[in-house]
């Protein structure tokens, strides 16, 4: 298994804060996206744990490092990781929540579906996250990757002017391919997830287009899927102009949900 990276850069290492009393006992797990770092979510992470929250925010393996790096990783690396920081939650917590952006989205939704309802899991919130693509180009990809190690990278849509999540400007093919087949996976499981779910939407997002945001809608038939557009944001939106909104409608979902957890 491909072990994650630590990174130089501040703010692209991972986070972890343990939180005291009642309040500590809610642990949260907070995942970024695919060729990102943990900089898309640090903020998002920072606001949980002043709440006084337990929060994790791990490195995907194949991250924050080089691209080539992430050419050696596969979807069950990434998840791996996840399981990894939600199993330490768990020997803390009484109830647990995950959060995820873009690939994120899709490891922590796998993650509700393996854990059934009798886990500690009591509520996902998702910002964009990425389950499909209507792009054709998107198809290909696999046989491109035959033949060509990455194409050019999709990070920092963001619309707020000067900021940077400090992702790779490579988006190399055999790992994106994997991440698709995680996809279908992940699509095919959707009934299985009974905790709420709170989505929030870039009404404009160049990464991913409206049939993640579909598919959850139609395949989560065992629970709810509350959906919030961000009207001034792109993809990376917890770095975003509505990233306080997302911060703030998340730690009331949590607050709203925290007697779910199964103990």
């Amino acid at each position: 298994m491909v072990t994650a990276q630590h990174p130089a850069v501040a703010g692209a290492e991972p986070f972890a804060a343990d939180g005291h009393g009642d309040t500590g006992r809610v642990g949260v797990l907070v995942s970024h996206g695919f060729t990102g770092s943990p900089v898309s979510m640090r903020p998002w992470a920072d606001s949980l744990a002043a709440i006084g929250y337990t929060v994790r925010l791990p490195v995907l393996p194949g991250h924050c490092s080089t691209w080539q790096e992430l050419d050696k990783t596969r979807w069950t690396d990434w998840y791996a990781e996840i399981r990894r920081a939600y199993a330490e939650l768990d020997e803390r917590c009484d109830v647990i929540f995950a959060c995820g952006l873009s690939l994120g989205g899709a490891l922590v939704l796998k993650l509700a579906e393996d854990l059934g309802p009798t886990a500690k899991l009591a509520g996902l919130v998702l910002v964009n996250p990425a389950i499909a693509t209507m792009r054709k180009d998107a198809g290909l990809a696999k046989y491109l990757a035959r033949v060509i190690r990455s194409r050019p990278g999709l990070g920092n849509d963001i619309k707020k002017a000067g900021v940077d999540e400090y992702c790779y400007d490579r988006t190399p093919l055999k790992p994106l391919v994997s991440m698709m087949q995680m996809w279908r996976l992940v699509v095919a499981d959707l009934a299985e997830i009974t905790v709420p779910v709170l989505l929030y939407r870039s009404t404009t997002d160049h990464v991913v287009d409206p049939l993640s945001a579909k598919l959850l809608h139609a395949g989560a038939t065992s629970t709810t899927v509350t959906e919030v557009p961000l009207p001034n944001s792109y993809h990376v939106a917890t770095l975003d102009n509505d990233a306080e909104l997302i911060f703030t409608g998340a730690a009331d979902f949590i607050r709203e949900h925290v007697g779910a957890g199964r103990p």
